[in-house]
Order: structure tokens, then sequence, then C-alpha cells
């Protein structure tokens, strides 16, 4: 037996070194702590090899290496050797010495210099950062399991991290950190270390004599004999020279960037919009002052503060607002929606802000029609996204593992995260305006949400509808856990590329296509065969070509030999073989590949599975067993190129499956999982939209519904994660001898059961034997997340008990989300609530588009286009923007090319628009059948809109008067003047166009019609038509009872197009609603939220004739400003002469001859009917239709023959004056300056006059 003699020192780093790479052997030597016979060794640790005779090892890494490699510690083939070599050289020459310069001073070994210790701290920190940045992609030094290498650096810093390195040096120090945990946690570690006490605080030691002895020899021979004081202070004075050095460099870099700041600042940027902000103190859910005047401009900071709290607080947010009871019949009818609920890690995003703006305003729209309204919120568990969340939080905060922790613990941790941060995005919600009904709020890992998950799980699974079986899965080795199809992400190649994967140093090649030969069994014929995987050629069982291929016909009944065994595999023949691809052969991989494992079902080929769970390869003879699965594809091909075998490579365009979490290169593995049978609930999905009882918009997703339910395949459910819901089944062992053991695959072994008392009893039934033979083991996976997100509908009422809210809001009315989610979440919400309910989950879906960039292109990271709502809402410099970008996970060439794309589309960064441009842009953009290019600059756009809206509302609000009092009931009086008919007609059509919009999801048709009536019809023409209305109004009885209409007409409008836009545009519409005098103050409803939508029955006084008579006066006056403008006359008021072809055209001009004078800024206007006999000259011409010529009135031609009659007379006489023979001696050289300046003048403005006269008579 072999003798390890060892120091029984507990900081003795060689010693311990030694005694846990002694604890990998497989036959650990004999520890004696004694020091070794002096013929064997002059020094611990000492390894003496098979008896007293026996050849003797000295020096730690000696043998540490000799005891690892028995323990196949010391890396995987000859590169991985020389790596761990170079981890011991890095351990011994760069590491001990400066740790026991930093150390042991600590423990009273050497003298303190605290200069000398400062400087060998920093350099301890240097070597232990090129460390961590080593450590940042990978868990271990070497290869992707513990080896000597990482025994030895760990040994090597077993004493900083004890004494020297304290808290917030191990947070800079993250990857250090959790490898070094991670190592000493490890058995072998822990029975020779025990449990390892991280340093508090760095502070002296006092050790006792004899370990101070001790340890002074460990530490000279470590770093040698002490220095004289010569020495050290040479080292000292060259060391600070050093320091001077580096602390002038820092002071000139200091200089630089204050430098840059300041010209920074010197150069701020311009700010175009105005910010005004609420200063009046407003506690939370208390109403917002609107007594104080309204600022002069909009700002969205100033309009969004304080409503949301009140609105929430008045509770007009949910359904029983208004109400005695929910189950009281309400006549107008119920309006129930479920938020798609957001994954609890998320933050939002522009695909979150389409989704919440469209759903708000259909909510605020159905509330205001006055639905039992009800918006339900709720939130995802997301359990994988969470789990790699709080993982990476716990490795990079504690440097431990989920296994360290174990389950219960790790759970508390997820419970813990998503208490701290989990509601992050029900706040930014807020912000966007969203009217949910929060006290109704649901997380899908909540108790009652729960109870219904485990009890769809149950009773599907009674029904025979949810089954065990084993079956390839979408598998990610870095997860070790099965994942949905949803997190796949498709990466397509058009040829060679190499790739990163985790846990391998260099890129891997995909897209390529080998050919190789496979031998016919007793011939010298071979087979060609290709494949993109050639690593899975070691889990071929046979090889297929067409029934009716003609070139393999005398194959039938042949085998072939695989290469590297003795496996003889079939040649079958099947007619999924495409015979024109390639060589028409076609390897066969049933456990590795999902159309081979259909093959392999139809033949009863065998299944071997040649991948453990982390990608290493089983079940295949050496060399490649115990390779990674990209290593053994080098392998695999070398090996094939040795035998002959191999015949081609070439370039193969593919799609290459990566998962969405890990970047993992997603592997086909045969696991055994939980199912549920989709069939039946597919075939009744796809029927009830068949039917027409369930309704799908646009319809043109309806091609891939029948599609995805016509041909469904069965779901997998099980997923081998700790954060979920644990699926509620248990496999049974049955302690009798009548009951044989049971397979995992066999579903008579397993029992569902809402306790393991049920489960336990319902085994003992089964297999008819006493409760105490039975013994069950609870599945350790949890569900997909989508099972719970399926019945989310159901399980927010209660489900499967009885509740109110279930009664009145199952079914619901609607569901909308993003169609990239319509099979993934809508169709088995539509499966499961039929098969658990009967009923569908709701009648209609609407399903909006997916959000692009300006340019068309695909929101992405790497790009620099994706945008976080809120900095559009509340705006971000250029600097911001780039710095979103330096937080990321981006590499520094993409965030490069990222800060590029931002640059171009941002040069200025993004303005403050608001949430209510943001929302009304969103909507207006949304196009059914279309994706959404979205432009920051068209957000800015609706912003302007915002104001032009806040600058009329103003204006009309000073318009009506202090004493103003709208009617009780907006009404006809029958006095209003044309231009009040006019636009009460288009206010009528608004409503109209805005209720069909709402009804029919066309959100850009109601926020056209918004936009036009409020800035082309209010703005442009009525505000401008009424305003000498409202100036002539005093003294005289009939202005004032015509301005008093001409009042109500504007009040209305106002009062009905704030109702319009508010489902869209909530903040400002409800500022300006709470100035706004109410019709009756008694039942006036508190806020524009909760007061009625406008109705076309009661808004009924549309009139084609009023708009086709308006239309024909906005057509001359478009005229009428055309020819202003072509004559440049901005400021001067021209008479107007229309001449028209009919008195019925002349009595319309005469009609609206007030609206035509004001709209188009005209001196007058005169209605000439027939010849052109009254119409004087000098007039310019323009045909305005077929029915009016417009012939504009040019007085300017003689105020400009005036002005240069004027020019040329003071030209000649100031000529005169210069032209005097005396006149350069006598005049001072100032004046003759100035008389030479006023002649350019004058001559230059002659010029003008002239162009201008000549342009006038061209145009006449």
């Amino acid at each position: 037996m072999d003798s390890l003699y060892v120091s029984s020192h507990p900081d003795d780093f060689k010693s311990l070194l030694a005694l846990v790479a002694s604890e990998f052997c497989p036959s650990p030597p004999r520890v004696i702590t004694e020091e070794p016979p002096k013929q064997l060794a002059k020094s611990r640790p000492a390894l003496v090899i098979g008896g007293s005779e026996a050849a003797v090892l000295t020096g730690p890494s000696a043998v540490a290496w000799y005891l690892a490699w028995q323990g196949k510690r010391t890396g995987a083939g000859a590169q991985q050797e020389s790596q761990v070599w170079q981890w011991l050289s890095f351990a011994e020459n760069e590491v001990i010495p400066i740790s026991c310069s930093v150390v042991f001073p600590l423990l009273g070994l050497v003298g303190v210099d605290k200069k000398l210790q400062q400087t060998s701290r920093a350099e301890l920190i240097r070597v232990l950062k090129a460390l961590d940045k080593s450590l940042e992609p990978q868990t271990f030094l070497v290869g992707e399991t513990l080896s000597l290498a990482d025994i030895a650096v760990a040994m090597a810093v077993l004493l900083p991290f004890k004494y020297a390195l304290e808290l917030s040096d191990r947070k800079s120090l993250v990857n250090v950190s959790r490898w070094f945990v991670t190592c000493v946690n490890q058995p072998q570690f822990l029975k020779v270390l025990g449990r390892i006490s991280l340093c508090e605080k760095m502070v002296p030691v006092t050790l006792n004599t004899a370990i101070k002895s001790e340890t002074l020899k460990v530490y000279l021979f470590a770093v040698g004999p002490p220095k004289t004081e010569a020495q050290l202070k040479k080292e000292a004075k060259k060391r600070e020279k050093m320091e001077k050095f580096q602390q002038k460099k820092q002071m000139e870099e200091k200089k630089k960037q204050q430098q840059t700041q300041t010209e920074k600042k010197a150069k701020p940027e311009k700010k175009e919009l105005g910010v005004i902000t609420y200063s009046i103190p407003t506690p939370a859910g208390e109403k917002k002052d609107v007594i104080s005047p309204l600022p002069d401009s909009y700002s969205p900071q100033y309009v969004e503060a304080a409503w949301y709290p009140w609105w929430e607080n008045q509770g007009f947010f949910k359904p029983e607002y208004g109400r005695k009871s929910l189950s009281e019949p309400n006549p107008r009818g119920i309006f129930m929606m479920c938020i798609p609920p957001p994954n609890v890690t998320g933050s939002l995003h522009l695909g979150h802000a389409l989704t919440n703006a469209i759903q708000d305003c259909l909510t605020r729209w159905h509330r205001m029609r006055g639905e039992t309204t009800l918006w339900n919120p709720g939130c995802d568990h997301a359990g994988i996204a969470t789990q790699v969340v709080v993982e990476k939080k716990l490795m990079r905060e504690r440097g431990l593992s989920r296994h360290d922790l174990g389950r219960e613990k790790f759970i508390e941790e997820v419970w813990k995260w998503k208490n701290e941060k989990g509601d992050r995005i029900y706040h930014q919600l807020k912000k966007l305006g969203s009217s949910l009904d929060w006290e109704r709020a649901c997380f899908t890992m909540d108790p009652k949400l729960s109870y219904a998950v485990q009890e769809a799980f149950i009773r599907m699974h009674e029904e025979g509808v949810i089954y065990r079986s084993k079956r390839l899965v979408n598998w990610s080795c870095t997860l070790n856990s099965a994942i949905s199809d949803i997190e796949v992400d498709k990466k397509e190649l058009n040829g060679r590329t190499l790739l990163p994967v985790p846990g391998y140093k260099e890129k891997v090649e995909f897209g390529v296509l080998v050919s190789f030969s496979y031998k016919i069994e007793g011939s010298d014929e071979e087979v060609i065969v290709a494949t993109t995987r050639i690593e899975t050629m070691l889990g071929d069982t046979a090889v297929a070509v067409h029934p009716s291929d003609p070139r393999y016909q005398h194959l039938k009944g042949k085998t072939i030999i695989h290469p590297f065994c003795d496996r003889k595999m079939p040649v079958v023949f099947d007619e999924f073989v495409d015979i024109n691809f390639g060589t028409g052969a076609v390897k066969i991989t049933p456990a590795h590949d999902h159309n081979d494992y259909e093959v392999g079902v139809r033949h009863n080929l065998a299944f071997i599975n040649i991948l453990d769970e982390n990608g290493y390869l089983i079940n295949v003879p050496p060399p490649f067993l115990g390779l990674k699965r990209f290593d053994a594809r080098k392998a695999v091909l070398q090996a094939l190129k040795d035998r002959g075998q191999f015949k081609e490579i070439k370039d193969n365009p593919m799609v290459v499956p990566v998962c969405s979490r890990s970047k993992d290169i997603v592997e086909p593995l045969l696991k055994p999982q939980w199912y549920v049978d989709c069939t039946e609930m597919g075939k009744q999905a796809a029927d009830a939209v068949r039917d027409g009882r369930l309704k799908i918009i646009p319809d043109h997703h309806l091609k891939t519904w029948f599609n995805w339910m016509d041909n469904i395949r069965d779901w997998c459910i099980s997923r081998q994660l700790w954060w979920g819901h644990r699926i509620p089944a248990y496999f049974i062992t049955v302690d009798h001898s009548s009951v044989k053991p049971g397979e995992d695959t066999d579903g008579h072994y397993w029992v569902s059961g809402r306790s393991e008392e049920e489960a336990r009893e319902k085994a003992a039934k089964r297999f008819n034997v006493s409760s105490e033979r039975i013994s069950l083991r609870q599945d350790e996976d949890v569900l997909d997340t989508w099972f719970s997100s399926g019945i989310f509908p159901l399980s927010i009422f209660g489900w499967p008990n009885e509740s109110e809210d279930l009664n009145v809001f199952y079914p619901g009315t609607l569901l909308e989300t993003g169609h990239d989610i319509l099979f993934f979440w809508v169709a088995r919400m539509v499966m499961m609530g039929l098969k658990l309910t009967g009923k569908l989950p709701f009648r209609e879906v609407y399903l909006h588009a997916v959000v692009r960039d300006a340019h068309g292109r695909k929101m992405s990271k790497s790009l620099g286009n994706v945008i976080d709502p809120l900095d559009v809402i509340t705006g971000i410099s250029l600097e911001g923007l780039h710095n979103q970008l330096t937080d990321s996970n981006l590499d520094p060439l993409e965030i490069e090319k990222a800060k590029q794309g931002q640059k171009s589309d941002y040069p200025s960064g993004i303005p403050e628009c608001g949430t209510d441009a943001l929302r009304f842009a969103l909507c207006a953009y949304t196009s059914q059948g279309r994706d959404i290019n979205l432009d920051v600059n068209r957000i800015l756009g609706y912003r302007h809109f915002c104001n032009k809206l806040w600058n009329a509302v103003k204006f009309a609000m000073k318009a009506l008067g202090e004493n103003f009092a709208p009617l009780e009931k907006s009404q006809l009086s029958g006095a209003e003047s044309v231009s009040d008919r006019w636009i009460l007609s288009r206010l009528s059509a608004a409503v109209v166009l805005c209720a069909s919009g709402f009804e029919a999801y066309d959100f850009p048709g109601i926020t056209t019609a918004i936009y036009n009536f409020w800035l082309y019809e209010l703005c442009d023409v009525y505000l401008e038509c009424v305003k000498p209305v409202l100036s002539r109004s005093d003294g005289d009885s009939d202005a004032q009872s015509q301005a008093d209409v001409c009042r109500q007409t504007l009040y209305t409008c106002l009062d009905v197009g704030l109702r319009l836009l508010s489902p869209i545009m909530p903040f400002v519409t409800e500022e300006l609603f709470q100035r706004l005098p109410r019709r009756s103050t008694k039942d006036s409803p508190p806020s524009i939220s909760v007061t009625s939508y406008p109705e076309s029955s009661e808004f009924c006084w549309h009139s084609e004739v009023v708009d086709a008579e308006m239309e024909f006066v906005m057509t001359v006056v478009r005229t009428i400003r055309s020819l202003r403008a072509d004559y440049n006359l901005t400021k001067t008021r021209a008479d107007c002469y229309l001449q028209c072809i009919d008195s019925e055209s002349t009595c319309l001009v005469q009609k609206y001859s007030l609206q035509l004078q004001t709209l188009s800024y005209s001196q007058a206007i005169h209605a000439v009917c027939g010849t052109d006999a009254a119409i004087p000259q000098g007039c310019a011409v323009a045909i305005a239709s077929d029915k009016c010529t417009v012939h504009l009135m040019l007085k300017e031609v003689a105020k400009l023959t005036a002005k240069k009659g004027e020019l040329v007379k003071q030209m000649d006489k100031l000529s005169e004056k210069m032209a005097k023979n005396d006149y350069r001696e006598k005049v001072p050289i100032k004046v003759q300056e100035m008389d030479a300046e006023k002649l350019r003048q004058s001559q230059t403005e002659l010029q003008k006059a002239i162009e201008a006269i000549e342009n006038f008579k061209r145009m006449m």
C-alpha cells in the first residue's frame, strides 16, 4: 500500500494539495503526519509507492499529479493534460508567493511593512482578476469536470480566501468566488478541509508557537528565505516609482475625461420641447389639482402625474364600479379579457407596449359603453427564465449553485427574488395607463392557481389524456431540461459556419454535410450516406432507402457493418426517403432524430441513446466513450478518415436549433416524460373555429390554426426544473411477491393524487394490497409553464371551486395577443378550456402584428434598434442609449455595431413623447395583417398633436367664458349656423367611424377619424370660423344669440371629441375633461374613464348635403390660399371675386361668404354669376372647380409701381450729389461710405420691385 507523508498543519497548502488529490484515488494511500525517514525524503509531502524499498515521489506537484492521475483528474487527452500542467505552474510560481506575501504578515510570521503589504495585496487582486476572466465562460479551469488544475489553484488561493479577501473583494471577483466555493464544497475537499469560513475582515491572527513555527517553514518553502532590509528597501523604492508613474497616468486620464465633460457641458443639447412638471403636493390616490390654470403648453410629465393612483383608488377599473352586484344582469352586457401573463422576469418592451395599448383601448371602450368590464392582470412564473436568473444571482453573490442549497432552500430563494423584483413589470404597465383590476392580479404559482393546475393534471391523467412515455424531446444540455418549441430559436445558416456553444472554448462547425460509407456484410460493396451531425452515426441502427429505388433492390435482407463496433444494421425500405437527395440512402439514428424515430418505430429498430443529460457520449465504444458531443464530432470524422470510409465534406444550408435561454445547441433526446394526448382536443378546437363558435381575427391566421390543429402532435409537459408546479404523480413500488417491479415508462405504475395519502390509497386499490405495502416516489419534474398558462382563464377565477367571478366572467369575451403564440398559448387555452369545462374560454381572438423598426428590420439588440417604451415616454439621450448597450450581454463587436445603428436612427437620442403619444402611435400603426414599422419621429408627431389638442381646448375654454353653462342635453336648437351644422355633422361621422372601428378592431380607422376631426376639422376650420362670430357678440342681441349657439356647439365638440379619444389617450383627455363644465352636476361621472362613450344614436346629425357644401367651400379656400402663396401675399388681405357658372353655386358662395372670407384671409368675398364683366382689372386667376373660378385682386402691382418711382427719384438725387466735383474733398469719408451703401441698397430694392412687377404681370 502507498504511504503519503504530509504535515498536520491546517494551512499547509502543499500537503493539502496532496491530500485532496488522494481523495480522488480509487485506492487512497495511507496518510502519515510524521516526518518521512531521511533516506526516503527530506520534506513533505512525500509519497512512498509500494513499500519501503519502492519509488518515492517528493514535492507537491509531483505527488499531486501521480494521485490525481490515478483518479483520472489530470485531463482527457494530451491537450488537457498540458493545460493542467500550465495551471499547476501558475499556482506554484504566481499565486502561492503573492498569497503568502499578503497573508503571512497577518499571521505574525514576518514583519509588517504596510506599503509592501498593500502592494502585494494589489498584485494578488490583479492575478485573481486574470483568473476571474478565465473562469467567466466555464465552471472549471480545464474541461467540464473538476481536475488537478482546480485542486492546485484552489489550494493556492486558500489562505487569501480565509484571511485576506473581504466580502467587497469577493464581489469584484464573481467568477473566482463562485468557482472557489464550488470546489471547496466538493465531498473530497470537505473531507480534508472541513467547512471553510471565508474572511469577513482582514485583521491580524494570533497563532500558538508550535503552529507558528510550522507555518514559517511553509512560508520559507513557498517564497524562499526572508529578504534583507536593503533588498526590501530597494524593492519598495521600485514599487514607489511604479506607483507614482501609475498615479501620473491616472491623473492625465482624469484630466482628459474632465476636459471631455467640460466640452459636453459647453454644448448642451438643444431642447425643442418644453418640460413642465406638476409640483402641487397631492397624496397618492387623491385627485389631482384641476383648479390651477393649465400650463401654456402640453407637457407629458405634467399631464401624466397623479391621475393613475386616483383612478385606481376610486375603483374605476373594477367591474363592481357603479353596480350593486356582479351577478345582477347588465343589459349592456359583460366584457372580460385576461392579460397574456408576462414573465415575472420580464421588463417592458415594445411588444408589451403594443399588446397593452390595444387591450387597454378595448377595455376602456367597453367600460365607457356601460358594460360590466374586467381586464384581469396576472404574471407567469416563467419556469426556465426565472430559475436561470436566480441561479446566476446565487452564483454571482454567494458562489452557490442550486444543488448546494437543495430544492426547498432554492425555491425559497426564488420566492424571495420574486417578492423583491417580480412586480417590476406591473409598475411599468401602470406607467402605460393600463386600466387593469389590480386587486384581482394573479401569479401562476399562487395557491389558488397552483391548486387548479394540480386538479387539471389529475383529472386529465385519470381520464388517460395525460400519459407517460419515452420519446424524443428538445433537450438543452446546459439547462439539463426538456424545453418547448417556442424556446427553440431556428438559426438559419447558408453554409459552413462556426458557432459559439456553451462549455466549449472553440467555436463549433455547423452548416456542412459529411458523406461516408458503410460496408455491406459479406461483400466489398458499400453504401454512401450523408449527415450534418456526424457524431450521431455512433447511434445508427439502420440505413434506409426508398422502396422504389432500383439502385438498392439487391440489398433487401442485407445487413451493414458499423465500423466502430460489432453492430449489424439492416437495410430498411421506407417511403420517407427522398430518392433524388444525395445517394438516396439515409442513415437512421432513431434515438436522436425526429424523422428517424418514426422510421425506427415503423421498422422495430433498436433505439440506442448515445448522449447523457450533459451532452457526454455514452453507450459507445472507446475512444469515443465520455467525450463531449462536439469533441466527438471531430474524433468520429478523423476515425472515418483513418479507416478510409470518409468520402467528402461540403457546405450545406441548414437550420440549427438553438436554446433561446442558454444559447446551447438543442439535442433530440429520448427521455421518459409526461405527455398530453391532443388528438381529440385538437379536433374540438378546430371544429369550434369551423363552426363559427370561435372567431379568429384577422382571418388569414385561420390557415395556420387549421394546419396546427388538424396535424397536432402530443404535447410534452415535463420539465427538469425545480421552479414550477411539481408534477402530482407518484411512481409505485409494491412490497409484495405477487407484484413485479414496474418500469418508469409503464403508466400502470404511476398514480396521481392531491396528496401522497390520496395517491397511496389509489395505488393500494389498483394493486389490491394494503397501503402499508405501497412505497411512493413523487416525480421530481415540474410542468411546462404553458400548462398553467393554458388554464389561466379558468384558474384566475378559482376553478374548480365555484365562485361568483367564475360564473360571471367565464367564458370570457376576447383574447388579444401576438400571432407568434397562437399555438403555444391560444390553442392550448381553447383545448384545455373545452376539455375541463366543456366551454370555450373566449368568443373571439384578435392577433396583432409584430413590431419592427422604422426600416422594417426585426428588433434586435445587436442592431441597436430595440426600444424600451419607457425611453420613448420619458426621453433618453444618445449617450443613455449607448450605456444601455454597455450594460447588456452583447460582445464588444456587436456593441459597436449597435451603437452605429443608434447613432444613425437617433442622432440626438429619443425625445420625450409621453404615454398618450406612444399609445396613439401604436394604435395608428396596427393595421391587420401587416407588421408594424415603428418610427419614433412619428410618435413625436403625435406628441405635437397632443399640444395642438391642448391649445385648442385652452382657446375654446377662453371663448366659452367663466360663466358658460352647457345645456343638460346635447341637441340642435335650430339656430345653428352653417359652420355649426357642418362641425356637428363631422362630429357625428367621427362617432360612427370610431364605433365601427372598435367593433372591427380597425385601430388605424379609429385614430384617423379622431385625428382628422380634431386637427383638420375642428382646429383648422371650425375654430377659425367661430373667431369672428365670438368677437362680434358684444352689444348686438342677434350676434349674442348666435355666439351662444356657437359656444354650445363648441362645448359639444370638446366634450364628445375628448370622450372619443379617451380610450387611446387617457391622460391628456382626463386632464382637459376635468377643466370642462358639466352638463348636469347631479349625476356627472367623476372621471372621463367612466363617462359614456359617444354613440351614433345620440349624435345623429350627420348630413351629406352639409358635408358636400363645406367640401366645395374648402376647395375654394384652398385655391385662394394657393394663389396668395404664389403672389407672396402673406400679410395683405385682398378682395376675392368668385365667378360661378350657375345660380346654385352663387347662392352657395353667398351662404358661406363669412367662412370663405375668414378661412382664406380675404378682405371681402364677391359672388359673380356668369360673365366676368363685374370682375375688375388686375386680378390673378385660378380654377377652383368646374363650377367656380377664383379672381384675386392684386393691388400690389400699383403699390410696387409707386415704390419703383420713389426709388428712382431717391437714386437720381443721391447720384447727383455724389457726382459733384468737390464731393470727395469736402464730404467726410464716413458720410461717403454711408451714401455709397444707401445707393447700393436702393439699387437692390429697385431690382426686386421690377422683378415682382414682371412676375405679377406674367401670372395675371
